[in-house]
């Protein structure tokens, strides 16, 4: 069957196109017009806006649409190129000697997206059912919150651009090694069971071979990926967020400053700890930052607190629950956090 041709009686394969190209259109006008869409939903509400609730509903009302339209572009932008690459065929790409290759790849590419650690778990997902190694895709996972050119902005403008570039050299080697460890562990099977099937490639929809397929068949492919994934995690995505808009709107910055400005060996993971429950985004947690650092926190006890809060947050770890099981969140926890904690002790000692 060809391109022009007109499956089951349905459009031909121009006019899908014309279809895709007009909802791509959309898709970036309606995301452009999310916080004042927000914005608008919280003036109709019997609250006022600078209140913590005003400020959580308006976080709220912001992140789930952009979360979910986030996981519709990337899922079935991924399913589509997935129909043109065999599972066997892409895994040989990034897998054996590649992957060290693949783990600097992916963590450049998530310095370089500005994703909060929720909005990095969509194009994670494509990643898996593209068939790309799990501990690529974790590189990418952990670099995309942790580190992106927003926070190094701000971080120069407020303790200058050494710090930053050793803030963006950690942040690279802890996305790096981390991801490049979980794959040695070869941990696949602590997927959850519907994601390693789409990681192995068992329940591609309409599996035929790629050059057989014409763009109606890609495009329905993308449109069955993303009715797939999302009728697994989205009511998860939105509680995570509720949690996320919760703690966004009513955290106690006050105790925050008292134990990560004690100076004690114990403020690094006690500030980890209590970044852990947060959720916001690198630019989102700056103005934290500062005001911890202007009441007299350590410079390592706030850097391991904000990546902390962005790369391990709680919000992060529901969504994620859906795709991962237990034993290697764990595993994912572990070994972001033993970065993190050298880092915030590495700082403490040198700054």
């Amino acid at each position: 069957m060809t391109q022009h041709e007109t499956p089951h009686g349905g459009m031909p394969g121009w006019a899908w196109s014309v279809v895709v190209a007009a909802g791509l259109v959309a898709w970036w006008g309606i995301y452009r017009q999310l916080p004042a869409l927000s914005e608008w939903i919280v003036s109709f509400l019997p609250v006022t806006r600078d209140t913590h609730t005003g400020e959580a509903l308006a976080f709220f009302f912001y992140d789930v649409p952009k979360v979910m339209m986030l996981l519709t572009l990337i899922v079935f932008a991924m399913g589509v190129v997935r129909s043109f690459f065999s599972p066997e065929k892409t895994r040989a790409l990034l897998s054996g000697k590649r992957e060290g290759v693949g783990n600097v790849m992916a963590a450049g590419l998530g310095v370089l997206t500005p994703f909060c650690s929720c909005s990095a778990v969509p194009l994670f997902i494509g990643f898996v059912s593209a068939g790309i190694p799990l501990g690529v895709t974790f590189s990418f996972l952990i670099a995309a919150p942790m580190v992106n050119e927003v926070a190094l902005i701000l971080l120069i403008g407020l303790v200058g651009w050494p710090v930053a570039l050793v803030y963006l050299g950690f942040g690279l080697a802890i996305a790096i090694v981390a991801g490049w460890v979980i794959g040695r562990l070869h941990v696949e099977g602590w997927l959850q069971d519907w994601v390693r099937d789409i990681h192995s490639g068992a329940t591609t929809p309409g599996a035929v071979e790629s050059d057989e397929l014409s763009m109606t068949d890609r495009y329905r492919l993308g449109l069955e990926a993303v009715r797939e994934i999302f009728s697994r995690v989205w009511i998860w995505i939105i509680i995570g967020i509720a949690m996320g808009a919760l703690i966004h709107g009513y955290v106690p910055q006050d105790l925050m400053v008292r134990i990560m400005g004690s100076g004690t060996w114990w403020s690094v993971p006690a500030a980890v700890l209590m970044g852990v429950p947060m959720y916001t985004n690198a630019a989102g947690v700056i103005p934290i930052v500062e005001a911890l650092l202007g009441k007299g926190a350590a410079l390592g006890t706030v850097l391991a607190f904000m990546m902390s809060v962005i790369a391990l947050s709680m919000p992060e770890m529901i969504i994620l629950r859906q795709v991962l099981k237990l034993r290697l969140i764990a595993v994912f926890i572990g070994v972001v956090a033993s970065g993190i904690l050298a880092v915030g002790f590495l700082f403490n000692a040198l700054f």
